[in-house]
């Protein structure tokens, strides 16, 4: 592809994102799949424009706004090749140019702002802090509350791209078998500095072209993720619920953990997701899970099944700010609920899932989230209303605790930002009536 017509579909790209939101990863595969002339380093650099844009979105708009000029698509990817792309005035004209393949030429407007743009850096004199960090302002007071004066390094670190991290799947090969495989393939690949079956790569990577990931030896998940699965402490033989499972990643893990034995719930009120997740436990030689959609509503599933297991997991649905590192457009296109109605819901499913935990069992509620009202401020308030539940932290576990809880950021610890607590019911009495019928919690 010539440049302007990279430009052109990188433009093409964020403006389906504008009319249709979604993920920006999707979209962009659906572009590349409809187009099969567009060969594997073109896609490359399309995507580096397309998410470039997106990452350096609010240091962009300030700078087109102090230009005169108002942000959108077309206007983030010009500016964008002039600020840190190196192009000229003469280039983005010569691709404006391409009648064929290139972007509607440039208008008058669009010249006038381009040329009062000023030089690179990206970040020029005046730039707010919060635009230099890339932090929408629903975001901002809660990391400043969360990190004070260090706000501003893990904001920073929320900016780089993340690296390609995987977990080995223990049901199938070893930690170093997985690494040795990887490395013998040409890549540059390490251990994780906490996860004992992490493996970070180094560099970008087809996904097809490495060993292990085709049959399900190895499974893209950041190292938080993987400390997230671990914490729960699964075992061989338990009954244990994925209560928010999604897409399989953590229930994969804790099958894993559980070698396979015993019995274990992936819930979600999303049945697609559920569907999505089956060929991955497939792969991955997974056979203990059974996956089954639950109403947001009243449900006679989880009715039947109060204080019957071992160990349940939560991990609930939030703003994902810990993970904008890979998914840099979910600050700007927001495709959950406001914060307010986020932590509502979250308590509702905090309160549901704690229902399955069984007197001695475990409850790990968890979010790929850096904010306090999300995490600390969830666990007080349910251990307010819940004196049957205490925090109860792992004894060993590979990675620094905060306190009692798993807190992960970027700056601190080189993964995705998570929370986790991990909590016990202490309360010993007899199961409700409703369920003295109830023997085997697979029915």
């Amino acid at each position: 592809m010539q440049p302007g017509a990279i430009i052109a579909a990188a433009i093409e790209i964020l403006d389906e994102q504008a009319t249709n939101p979604g993920p920006l990863d999707l979209i962009l595969q659906r572009y590349v799949r409809a187009r099969r002339y567009i060969g594997s380093k073109d896609r490359s650099s399309l995507g580096d424009h397309v998410f470039g844009a997106v990452r350096r979105q609010g240091r962009l708009d300030w700078r087109l706004r102090a230009a005169g000029a108002e942000p959108g698509p077309r206007a983030r990817i010009l500016a964008d090749a002039v600020l840190t792309g190196g192009a000229s005035m003469y280039d983005l004209s010569a691709m404006t140019a391409d009648a064929q393949y290139g972007p509607p030429p440039l208008t008058t407007e669009e010249l006038g702002w381009l040329g009062s743009l000023g030089p690179p850096p990206l970040a020029g004199a005046g730039m707010p802090l919060q635009a230099e960090l890339e932090c929408p302002d629903w975001a901002w007071p809660g990391f400043n509350a969360a990190f004070g004066d260090h706000a501003a390094d893990e904001l920073a670190a929320l900016r780089e791209p993340a690296p390609l991290d995987l977990r080995v799947n223990t049901l199938k090969t070893t930690h170093e078998h997985a690494l040795a495989e990887i490395r013998a393939a040409g890549f540059e690949a390490r251990g994780m500095p906490y996860s004992p079956y992490g493996i970070r790569l180094m560099e970008r990577v087809a996904l097809g072209r490495l060993p292990g990931l085709l049959d399900g030896a190895v499974d893209p998940q950041d190292e938080g993720s993987q400390l997230v699965a671990m914490m729960v402490g699964a075992q061989p033989g338990e009954s244990v619920v994925d209560f928010c499972a999604g897409a399989g990643g953590k229930t994969l893990a804790l099958a894993a953990d559980m070698q396979n034995k015993g019995r274990l719930f992936a819930l979600d009120s999303d049945a697609r997701r559920l569907e999505r997740s089956a060929p991955r436990y497939a792969k991955a030689g997974v056979d203990n899970v059974q996956r089954r959609e639950i109403s947001t509503g009243a449900d006679s599933w989880l009715k039947r099944r109060k204080r019957r297991f071992d160990r349940v997991l939560v991990d609930a649905p939030c703003t994902g700010v810990g993970a904008w590192r890979r998914n840099p457009d979910a600050r700007w296109s927001r495709k959950s609920p406001p914060l307010s109605e986020l932590v509502a819901l979250q308590a509702v499913i905090l309160e549901r899932a704690a229902r399955l935990v069984r007197p001695g069992g475990r409850l790990v509620y968890a979010t790929c989230s850096m904010l306090p009202e999300e995490n600390e401020a969830q666990i007080d308030a349910f251990l307010s209303s819940h004196p049957d539940f205490r925090l109860d932290p792992p004894a060993r576990f590979p990675a620094p605790l905060t306190g009692p809880y798993l807190k992960l950021t970027p700056a601190q610890h080189g993964c995705d930002g998570f929370f986790a607590a991990a909590l016990t019911r202490t309360e010993v009495e007899k199961a409700p009536e409703e369920n003295s019928a109830e023997t085997d919690p697979s029915d």
